[in-house]
C-alpha cells in the first residue's frame, strides 16, 4: 500500500500522516458527470478511503466526450452514471470504498448522507441543487467546494461554514447569464481544470492543510487565456440567511422543485413526493401490451418511446420525460403512462 502512494507520501505536505488520513476520509460527490466522474477517479488514486457518488441520470453518448469514467456499452444499457463509475473506480483502486446514489440530490436525501461526509463537491449542473448543498453543508458544518464550467470557463470556490462566505453570500459575484453546455457548448480542458482546484482543495482539506486553502473565487477561461482570483472574505454578508442567520431557506419545503428541466437536455425530470409508491415490475407489464411503445429495461430503470418522448423511469420513481422543455407537456405525458 505504501508503494502504491510513494510518489503521493513523498510530496512533504501530505506525507505519511497526510496520506492516513486520506484512507480514513469519505468525500461526498454531489453529480457524477464532467467533474464527478473526474473528481471521483482522482480521488480514488489519491487512496480517499470512501467515496459517496450521487447522481440521477443514465450514460449518453454525448457524455463520452469529457466524462471519462464511462464507455461506450454503458451508452448501450443505458447504465446509470454512478454504477458505471463504481465498476471503473473499483478497477482502478479496490481498497476505495465506493456508495453509490441513484437519486436526484434533494433536501432530505444530501440530509441523509451529507452528516457522515468529511468533505462535499459540487459537480451539479444547477443552482438549486448547489443552494441545498450549500445549506446542508452549513447547517452541518462540513466544508465543501463550489465548481461549475460551460465552454471553455470554470470556476471554483472553496466554502468553509462559520469562516467563509458561503454561496449565498456570493450570488451576486458568480456570472450567471444563462449559457449552458446545450447553447454554447464545452471543452474538456475547462472540465479538468476546474476539477483539479477542486481535488486540490480536498486534499488540502483532508490532510489538515487548511492554512493553504486558496480563500478566493478562481474563475478562468481557458480559450480567452485568462484568469482571476477574486478574494471573497469581505463579502461574507452578515445579514445572510443561510450562514449568518441559520435559517436555511433553501432547505424548507416551499423551495424544493418538484419538476426541473435539466442543463442540456431536452429534457424534464418529474419526481414524485415520498408517499407515492411505484410499481416497478407490474408498470412493465402494462406497457409491454401497448405495441406501440419501444420498451427497454435493465435492474435500474425502465425506458419507452412514444411519439417524440422518451420515457425513462426509475425504481424510485422519478421520470424523466425526453423530447421537451415544456413542464406541462412532460406532465400530460407522465399521467398517460406513469399514473
Amino acid at each position: 500500500m505504501n508503494n502504491r502512494y510513494h510518489r503521493q507520501m513523498l510530496f512533504e505536505p501530505i506525507g505519511e500522516t497526510g496520506q492516513k488520513r486520506l484512507q480514513e476520509s469519505h468525500v461526498v460527490i454531489v453529480g457524477v458527470g464532467a467533474l464527478g466522474s473526474s473528481s471521483a477517479e482522482m480521488l480514488a488514486r489519491a487512496g480517499v478511503g470512501t467515496l459517496t457518488l450521487i447522481d440521477r441520470d443514465y450514460v449518453e453518448e454525448t457524455n463520452l466526450q469529457r466524462q471519462q469514467l464511462f464507455s461506450e456499452e454503458d451508452v448501450r444499457m443505458q447504465t446509470p452514471k454512478v454504477i458505471a463509475a463504481k465498476k471503473r473506480l473499483e478497477e482502478i483502486n479496490h481498497l476505495t470504498k465506493i456508495h453509490t446514489e441513484v437519486i436526484d440530490a434533494g433536501v432530505d436525501e444530501l440530509e441523509a448522507i451529507v452528516p457522515e461526509a468529511d468533505v462535499v463537491i459540487d459537480a451539479t449542473d444547477n443552482f438549486d441543487t448547489r443552494l441545498i448543498i450549500n445549506d446542508i453543508c452549513q447547517k452541518h458544518h462540513k466544508p465543501w467546494i463550489y465548481g461549475a464550467c460551460v465552454a471553455s470557463y470554470g470556476v471554483t470556490f472553496t466554502v468553509l461554514p462559520e469562516e467563509t462566505p458561503c454561496l449565498q453570500c456570493l450570488m451576486d459575484h458568480i456570472p450567471s447569464d444563462g449559457a449552458t453546455c446545450d447553447t454554447v457548448g464545452i471543452i474538456s480542458p475547462a472540465v479538468q481544470m476546474v476539477v483539479s482546484h477542486q481535488v486540490t482543495e480536498v486534499l488540502k482539506i483532508l490532510t489538515g492543510n487548511l492554512d493553504t486553502l486558496s480563500g478566493k473565487l478562481i474563475a478562468f477561461d481557458l480559450w480567452k487565456n485568462q484568469q482571476m482570483e477574486l478574494k471573497v472574505a469581505s463579502l461574507k454578508d452578515d445579514t445572510c440567511s443561510s450562514c449568518s442567520k441559520k435559517q436555511y431557506p433553501y432547505l424548507t419545503y416551499q423551495a424544493q422543485l418538484k419538476t426541473a428541466v435539466l442543463c442540456g437536455r431536452n429534457t424534464v425530470q418529474i419526481r414524485t413526493n415520498g408517499e407515492k409508491v411505484i410499481h416497478f415490475e407490474e408498470m412493465k407489464k402494462h406497457l409491454e401490451r401497448n405495441q406501440q411503445l419501444k420498451l427497454f429495461s435493465n435492474p435500474y430503470l425502465l425506458s419507452f418511446e412514444i411519439d417524440k418522448y422518451r420515457v425513462v423511469v426509475f425504481r424510485d420513481g422519478r421520470t424523466l420525460i425526453h423530447g421537451t422543455k415544456n413542464i406541462q407537456e412532460a406532465k400530460k405525458v407522465y399521467y398517460q403512462y406513469v399514473g
